[in-house]
């Protein structure tokens, strides 16, 4: 369908022009703009369709673009939806708040955090950095258990606890350390004016409960509020989502319950629960036409679902026709899976070529293998490089998290946060610059002793007591060249600028050498140094304002700072336009694939143990593990029917006569899904490998007749 032209400001106030193209469900939740709507998107139903063209239809009835705000979970929808509402609105898109929740929540911390203590060049600590302070706080050497304290406490955080409210409720001896281990952690989040991602959460909904300025200017501000999958908000989430929409509450949540498969990280299905008793008066609107897959594929992901509990029951329907049906195949083990995959891929591929000259033709990209868990993607990936298919896997390490952009990423936040005590650490040995361990030993504990941070302790009258002068000496050097940099950064401004300061700034860290002289291949040394100036290049492309902002928290300037741009370097997990549109298969978690679709897809591994996944370690021997159980079955559940729904035109559903388990080859059982898919009637179990040779046949065939033709034509 082709997007509608830009809402006119002096449409009449009935049904918008935005509302075109719309089925009625869809036009309901588009035109419901003056108390809380709850949209039931099932999936494949145009909810990303339904957000942008409400958007308009909210600035049609008169509400400034700046005072609406649609929020979502990944930058990558964001990015999306930023798109697309200037597709259909126009230039007044871009004042609409479209960002996630972690990036309006430093939007308000920047704004607001003040009232808190937060300095406005706070810095955003990764995940490493968390691991450090924690290892740290905890007075461990082992990442293991500081990664497991990480865990237990951001499981607290987005229940919207604190050290002290864990310590109270604590039920054993373990969690009450790592209550304790939490309060020292958040002490040293204090003294490097520093956040984790659970704070760019935990700490507006503080704001706004505790300021009321800060919650009125907030209500004011925001005329209606838009929540993009609803269903993966934790109850932080909710709370902070009750407080910016006041006792009107102007929102829109759209979302869907049987998509809810975050429940592992704090997601909760208690807040569609709420949402009718919080505001008695919503409206609630389901989508139940599924714009993306065939109904053979529907039916089985409704069969699939059915025997969830409904908080809001639906069923998709399509008006794609029966198509294909889901195929059921049974391997003998993973390798011979990844065989019959790739003869799958390959025989889809060639049959796509037979009609109608090609116009079929099935492009890699078309294809997609989805897996409970990351180990299934290694015998796929050694049966694709061997049948020579290009392929990707989703979810891989992100740019951020290669070393040489760490290095230069704890520079660039140093430079806006002088307090932040692991990007010091990092910056002044990256390159080494002779201060060794023991000087940065000697610093930290002076530091400690007298509440300073790194940075501040560098220029103390008291360190020269602590530490001789050469070592003095080097410390203030750096100190006062990172002084300098700040300063050269908040005047760089544009692209231009900003290529001329960071390649100066390279040269004069001697960051190239550093990289050759730290790798044995040359090959690899080179590789890192292409990846330092990509990563230049698309710093200096958003100081010149040629690539929005996926983060969505700077102003909407056509240039910006070196500096403005650096805040936002934290929020972003991936360079996207370095991704493209590649024209490769995909390997995929089920989670991972959560938003996307493909033509073709096949579910891979559908076995018990796996899908549903390790059910049997909890024994269910009281109430509390089978509830657990139950709970768990239910989650599982919709992960299947998130896998299902991904397929287009295609699906193909694997299970293991036999599979590894640790070291160990066990029998397979399949999954009790396939069972509740009901396919019985209409599945075709198939061999790809007796359809690529029939197929291979008719090339043969077609091949030949040509040739005879051509012979014959030749002998007249």
């Amino acid at each position: 369908m082709s997007s509608p032209s830009p809402v006119s400001p002096a449409a009449p106030s009935g049904a918008s022009p935005a509302s075109h193209g719309l089925n009625l469900a869809q036009q309901e939740a588009v035109n419901y703009l003056h108390g809380p709507c709850l949209v039931l998107a099932g999936a494949g139903s145009g909810k990303t369709r339904v957000i942008t063209h409400k958007i308009g239809r909210l600035i049609q009835s008169g509400l400034k673009a700046e005072q609406i705000a649609a929020i979502t979970f990944t930058n990558k929808a964001a990015a999306e939806m930023r798109e697309r509402a200037r597709d259909l609105i126009g230039k007044q898109a871009k004042g609409v708040l479209i960002c996630t929740f972690h990036a309006l929540g430093v939007r308000m911390l920047r704004q607001d955090g003040e009232a808190l203590g937060l300095k406005p060049q706070f810095s955003i600590l990764d995940s490493d950095d968390v691991t450090s302070i924690l290892k740290d706080a905890g007075g461990s050497t082992d990442a293991a258990t500081a990664r497991q304290w990480q865990w237990t406490i951001s499981l607290w955080k987005n229940m919207g606890l604190n050290a002290t409210q864990a310590a109270a409720q604590a039920g054993n001896d373990e969690e009450r350390m790592v209550a304790r281990v939490m309060a020292h952690y958040e002490e040293r989040l204090t003294a490097y004016q520093s956040v984790d991602f659970d704070d760019l959460i935990g700490l507006p909904l503080k704001l706004l409960r505790e300021h009321e300025a800060v919650r009125s200017k907030w209500q004011q501000s925001l005329g209606h509020v838009l929540v993009d999958e609803y269903q993966d908000t934790n109850a932080t989430q909710y709370e902070v989502l009750k407080l910016l929409v006041g006792a009107r509450g102007r929102f829109t949540a759209v979302g869907d319950d049987d998509q809810s498969i975050y429940g592992w990280r704090g997601a909760t299905l208690d807040n569609l629960k709420k949402l009718p008793q919080d505001y008695p008066s919503l409206k609630v609107v389901k989508l139940e036409q599924n714009y993306r897959s065939t109904s053979a594929i529907l039916r089985a992901a409704n069969n699939v679902i059915g025997p969830n509990p409904k908080l809001f029951p639906k069923t998709l329907f399509s008006e794609l026709g029966e198509g294909e049906p889901v195929r059921v195949v049974d391997c003998d083990s993973e390798e011979h899976e990844a065989e019959r995959i790739v003869a799958r891929i390959q025989s889809l591929r060639a049959e796509g070529t037979l009609q109608a000259e090609g116009a079929q033709y099935r492009e890699w990209k078309d294809f997609c293998v989805l897996y409970r868990a990351n180990h299934q993607a290694k015998p796929l990936e050694k049966a694709f490089r061997k049948a020579q298919i290009p392929y990707k896997v989703s979810g891989g390490q992100s740019f951020f998290d290669r070393a040489e952009i760490k290095d230069l990423c704890s520079w660039m936040v140093l430079l806006v946060n002088n307090d932040n005590n692991p990007a010091f650490i990092r910056s002044i040995k990256t390159p080494k610059r002779g201060i060794g361990h023991t000087t940065l030993g000697t610093l930290s504990t002076f530091a400690e002793t007298y509440k300073l941070s790194l940075f501040e302790a560098l220029f103390s009258n008291s360190l020269s007591s602590v530490l001789p002068a050469k070592a003095v000496g080097s410390l203030q050097e750096f100190g006062r060249y990172l002084n300098e940099l700040e300063y050269r950064a908040r005047r760089t401004v544009g692209a231009e600028d900003a290529r001329i300061f960071l390649s100066d700034w390279l040269k004069e860290i001697d960051y190239e050498k550093h990289l050759y002289d730290g790798e044995d291949s040359e090959k690899v040394a080179a590789a890192r140094w292409t990846n330092v100036m990509d990563f230049c290049d698309w710093m200096a492309l958003r100081c010149g304002g040629q690539i929005d902002d996926v983060a969505g928290v700077t102003t909407a300037k056509e240039t910006k700072t070196m500096l403005e741009v650096v805040q936002t370097i934290a929020l972003l997990s991936t360079i996207s336009e370095r991704e493209g549109d590649q024209n490769v298969v995909t390997l995929s978690t089920l989670h991972a694939s959560k938003g996307l679709e493909w033509p073709h897809v096949v579910l891979a591994g559908c076995n018990e143990g796996l899908l549903p996944f390790k059910l049997e370690e909890d024994d269910g021997t009281d109430a509390d593990k089978t509830d657990s159980i139950a709970l768990r079955l239910q989650e599982e559940r919709r992960l299947m029917y998130v896998g299902i729904t991904r397929a287009q035109r295609t699906l193909a559903v694997n299970w293991l006569r036999r599979r590894k388990k640790n070291r160990d080859t066990i029998a397979g059982i399949p999954s009790r899904f396939i069972a509740e898919m009901a396919l019985d009637k209409t599945t075709v179990k198939e061999d790809p490998r007796e359809k690529l040779k029939a197929l291979r046949a008719e090339f043969a065939k077609k091949s030949a007749d040509a040739l005879a033709a051509a012979a014959a034509s030749e002998s007249r």
